[in-house]
């Protein structure tokens, strides 16, 4: 028996310079030989700052996971509409959802260095 678990968190980038800086302080902390300059030549773009983040943390604002919101809205976001601002990352949480899946066909292993197009799409 094969169990899947899919899952989507969501973020949304409030503030663009403190996002940055706390991917910035994240690549600091793992690599404190690192001067401010090399961090931020190294952390450049959305992508970059995510993989550090998720480095250090394993998830994007995980501390929300959990807090008190609408259940309609997905685990771990505010209201509809409504942005968390005064965060240290910059990050608003946006919601997190987990699907579980039992029998996939083939695991993801199986596919070996050819992984699906496709990963989270159902298979037959």
């Amino acid at each position: 028996m094969t169990v899947s678990v899919r899952s989507r968190r969501d973020v949304v980038i409030v503030d663009p310079e403190r996002f940055l800086a706390a991917a910035r302080q994240a690549l600091r902390e793992a690599e404190p030989e690192l001067t401010e300059e090399q961090a931020a030549a190294a952390i450049v773009d959305v992508y970059d700052a995510v993989h550090a983040l998720l480095d250090r943390d394993g998830q994007l604002a995980g501390d929300a996971i959990g807090s008190s919101m609408d259940p309609e809205a997905g685990r771990g976001a505010p209201l509809p509409g409504i942005r968390v601002v005064d965060r240290p990352d910059g990050l608003s949480p946006a919601g997190w959802l987990q699907q579980i899946v039992v029998d996939e066909p083939m695991p993801l292993q199986d596919y070996g260095c050819f992984p699906p197009e496709d990963p989270f799409a159902p298979r037959a």
